[in-house]
């Protein structure tokens, strides 16, 4: 299948993946996304067991055979993030679950692994891989993934240090398939930009942490209400993995700025409950923030983001006539 064959079949109605986030990203947001012409995606670690991710599963496939009959639409594909780190100590138990169920999308962070590309393969999922650099990039292609998230400086959550523009060219001289592009996307004149820097769907998280369906303190949606790109810190203080969050958020939960340059070793076997305690009021948040300044609907978001991304592509006409 094409490039353009694959974009097709996922049926979208703007070029936009909602990135799985850690608590954030549940049931509610996802059906809301699909429904709405997006991918909508979920980690996981987001249910406490394996038992319970396979019923979250059979929720979305019950949901949208029934949304489809209702309204003889077909959903864009769902996705769910397993991370693919030795560390991890539900990633097999978890593939065996998408196996099961056939998860459209898997997408996999901290492990490009060729065996678990082979099992998504086998009935016909796609599977897309972060990466921050053009080392992992290769190594990703080389698994034989269907698509690249390039997640870049700026990002929420576990992010790069790349700047967008040259890190998707350089992606482009090795890589002629899928390009997701994450990292300070919030407004449809965003994801229109990131289709003209070469990639093919904007990888949007911080932006759909406001929304009414989002698993989010009501203080985390306004703090990021009230933030700009300098209330953003980098720091593997956290996780291990060097990710972006609110520096009010480190403060309150008494991070003070010498500890922010401490690495801790990554660990995804602690206790689940341990760490998602931590993440809740240890918030994360990408610089993107700097134009997000309401909460709605996801419904609401996604209808204006297609508004703004239909106004910049026009907008972006006048410039052809004039510099003829």
């Amino acid at each position: 299948m094409t490039k353009d064959d694959l974009l097709k079949s996922f049926n979208l109605k703007l070029p936009v993946v909602a990135s799985p986030m850690f608590i954030v990203s549940q049931m509610a947001l996802v059906k809301e996304c699909c429904k709405n012409g997006i991918i909508g995606t979920f980690p996981a670690l987001n249910q406490r067991s394996t038992e319970g991710f396979e019923e979250w599963l059979i929720e979305l496939k019950d949901e949208f055979k029934k949304w489809e009959a209702e309204t003889g639409e077909k959903a864009p594909p769902y996705g769910v993030n397993l991370i693919v780190h030795r560390t991890n100590p539900r990633v097999d138990a978890d593939l065996k679950i998408c196996v099961k169920h056939q998860v459209p999308i898997i997408i996999t962070s901290l492990g490009a692994v060729k065996e678990l590309v082979e099992e998504v393969h086998s009935y016909g999922g796609l599977v897309f891989h972060d990466v921050t650099n053009l080392r992992h990039a290769k190594k990703a292609i080389g698994a034989g993934v269907d698509g690249l998230i390039l997640v870049t400086a700026g990002a929420g959550g576990h992010a790069g240090t790349r700047n967008p523009m040259p890190f998707i060219a350089e992606i482009r001289e090795i890589w002629d398939g899928l390009i997701l592009l994450g990292g300070n996307i919030s407004t449809g004149r965003d994801i229109a930009s990131a289709l003209q820097m070469g990639a093919d769907i904007a990888y949007m998280g911080t932006r759909f942490i406001n929304t009414n369906e989002a698993v989010a303190d009501e203080a985390y949606k306004k703090m990021i209400i009230e933030a700009g790109t300098d209330d953003i810190v980098y720091t593997a203080a956290i996780s291990g993995v060097p990710a972006n969050f609110l520096k009010q958020s480190l403060l309150n939960a008494g991070i003070p700025t010498t500890m922010w340059d401490i690495k801790n070793k990554v660990d995804f076997g602690k206790e689940l409950d341990s760490e998602a305690k931590a993440w809740k009021t240890i918030w994360s948040a990408g610089q993107g923030v700097a134009t997000i300044k309401d909460t709605l609907p996801a419904a609401a978001l996604i209808a204006r983001l297609k508004h703004e991304f239909k106004a910049a592509i026009e907008d972006q006409y006048q410039y052809l006539e004039r510099y003829k």
